[in-house]
Order: structure tokens, then C-alpha cells, then sequence
């Protein structure tokens, strides 16, 4: 289990992103135009290095939905392997089952 400070920041983080996701999108198609000029680029680039940290998605943490495990993410189910696989072994997951060969 993760602290809940670690857990509340990253929801923190999201909304961060959410709010400046589209003053970030504007910002970023404007710099990648060829037709805009060197001088609105730069202002552009500045602007967007005035953005907060936290308003980059980069900086949001794929953590485990239930508990919080930053590590070993399994992105379709949104949930840590070791979770995935006590949960797999009891049959909560549908569509998956166990291997052999």
C-alpha cells in the first residue's frame, strides 16, 4: 500500500493536467507550425515554460487503482501484477485465465 500522501498528490497532478491541457495543446501546436514566426514561437515556448511542473501529463504516476503500488502497472486493467494475479487466480477478472502448455 502506497502513502496516501503520494496517492493524493497524483490525483492532485491530474487535475493539474486537466485544467492546463488545452493553454498546454494551443501553446505546443503553435510552436510546432512552420508558419509562425521566430518571435511568436519564443514568446509561445516561454509562455509554456511558465506553465506549472505539474501540469505536464508526464509527471502523473500510473498507479494501482485499488491500493495505490506504483509499480509493476498492468495498463488494461489498471492495476499492479501482483494484484492482477491474486485477482486473475480467483476469477474476478473476466476474459482472463491461467496458461499452460
Amino acid at each position: 500500500m502506497a502513502k496516501t500522501s503520494k496517492i493524493a498528490k497524483n490525483e492532485q497532478r491530474k487535475r493539474i493536467v486537466a485544467l492546463y491541457a488545452e493553454r498546454r495543446a494551443a501553446l505546443k501546436a503553435l510552436i510546432a507550425d512552420p508558419a509562425t514566426s521566430s518571435d511568436e514561437r519564443g514568446e509561445a515556448q516561454l509562455k509554456l515554460q511558465k506553465l506549472p511542473r505539474d501540469a505536464s501529463p508526464i509527471r502523473v504516476r500510473n498507479r494501482d487503482a485499488v491500493d495505490g503500488r506504483p509499480r509493476g502497472y498492468v495498463g488494461k486493467a489498471g492495476i499492479s501484477r501482483v494484484r492482477f494475479r491474486t485477482m486473475a487466480h480467483r476469477g474476478e477478472l473476466p476474459g482472463i485465465t491461467k496458461s499452460s502448455w
